[in-house]
């Protein structure tokens, strides 16, 4: 397994050379969703410890997340730093990324024929200081069979995703409905990060905005 130090070189070294923004993320979603918008990054990964604190409200613990992330990633370029958190909350409770197979079939199960709320929460910091934003989106699913929580654990797709699942990959066909953003459920609310970056003097679309 690559340490972090591995990662973030191998990382620096496909950055753009172009970047306008430090992504403080090595998720590739998170990078092709701002890539949509015409936003090149560096990215610069980081380690924070995640667990939720006692008693700590899902929006709280997302933002608080995404403050350290954005923090943590400041360094030697003066570039801004978006950090970003992702929960899925099924009855206040809130669901991490799946320990095993066993973990992942009884948060599906849990989720099947239902609706759940994913909260995002986008942390920017710049010239303007530290801004931020939450994005909360009702995600209903219908219900899932047994043996498609089983076959879908097969794939190797939902092991590193909170929920256990992504709504952009296989488990597509499981969302019967969505209310909200649909990028915020992936991991980055567009809307709310545009906002952000403008108010941080970030260019979107290749600067095509200025």
């Amino acid at each position: 397994m690559l340490a972090l130090a591995d990662l973030e070189a191998i990382c620096m070294r496909e950055s753009s050379t172009t970047a306008v923004l430090c992504l403080a993320s090595a998720s590739p979603r998170r990078r092709e969703l701002l890539s949509s918008i015409g936003v090149e990054v560096e990215v610069r990964p980081v380690d924070i410890d995640e667990t939720p604190s006692v008693g700590e409200a899902a929006d709280a613990y997302v933002a608080r997340l995404a403050r350290q992330k954005a923090a943590a990633g400041v360094g030697p370029s003066s570039l801004p730093v978006l950090g970003s958190d992702t929960a899925v909350v099924c009855d206040g409770v809130i669901l991490g990324k799946p320990r095993d197979q066993q973990h992942a079939a009884a948060m599906l199960r849990g989720l099947s024929g239902r609706a759940h709320q994913v909260l995002t929460a986008v942390a920017v910091s710049g010239p303007a200081g530290m801004l931020e934003a939450c994005a909360t989106t009702r995600v209903v699913m219908r219900d899932i069979a047994e043996h498609e929580i089983a076959a879908y654990w097969a794939t190797g797709e939902p092991a590193d995703k909170a929920g256990g699942y992504a709504i952009q990959g296989l488990a597509a066909i499981f969302i019967e409905r969505i209310e909200g953003s649909h990028s915020a459920v992936v991991g980055l609310p567009l809307f709310e990060t545009a906002a952000l970056l403008a108010r941080q003097g970030v260019p979107l679309w290749n600067g095509a905005d200025r």
